[in-house]
């Protein structure tokens, strides 16, 4: 009889193989990934019926580090000048982002989350916090805390990485 694993529930501790390790790495974050994606197509279809996933990344970048120009976000978010092109004309048609000229550079536009886009995603975000919450409820808080620091440190990595790669 095979024993069923409780996924709220972490792995027995044991000698961990350290190939094995990178393995299973990369078959849970590509099935995040994957899951990150089909999430945000919905999130974005939350924000309007008409946007694709895409848009979701890109208002909640600007929400967060903005006012950014398009440049900006083609490199942080690493898509194609013609999606975020394509994005970028859809949230402003639906009034969520705002262009305006840049300060620094009065040739170029810096793009700002609108009042009505920051509200839209502000319900969004507080309805997946509270999902999360849900989800992890019978986590111990060190745990949810642990995870959220290892992810940051993967993600800096990626941001580091992905600088360096492109000469940032």
């Amino acid at each position: 009889m095979s024993a069923v694993t409780d996924p709220q529930q972490p792995a027995p501790p044991g000698p961990a193989d350290p190939h094995e390790s990178f393995v299973r790495l990369e078959r849970e974050i590509g099935l995040l990934l994957r899951r990150s994606r089909a999430i945000s197509a919905r999130l974005a279809r939350e924000l309007h019926p008409d946007l694709d996933g895409a848009a979701y990344g890109l208002l909640a970048l600007l929400q967060d580090a903005g006012p950014l120009r398009a440049s900006d976000l083609v490199t942080r978010l690493g898509l194609d000048k013609s999606t975020v092109s394509r994005q970028v004309a859809s949230l402003v048609d639906l009034g969520m982002v705002t262009r305006a000229p840049d300060p620094a550079d009065g040739r170029a536009q810096v793009l700002t989350t609108s009042a009505e886009g920051a509200a839209r995603l502000a319900r969004i975000r507080e309805a997946r916090r509270a999902r999360w919450e849900a989800d992890l409820s019978g986590w111990p808080a060190d745990d949810v805390a642990t995870l959220g620091e290892l992810l940051a440190r993967l993600n800096r990595l990626g941001e580091a990485r992905e600088a360096e790669t492109t000469g940032r």
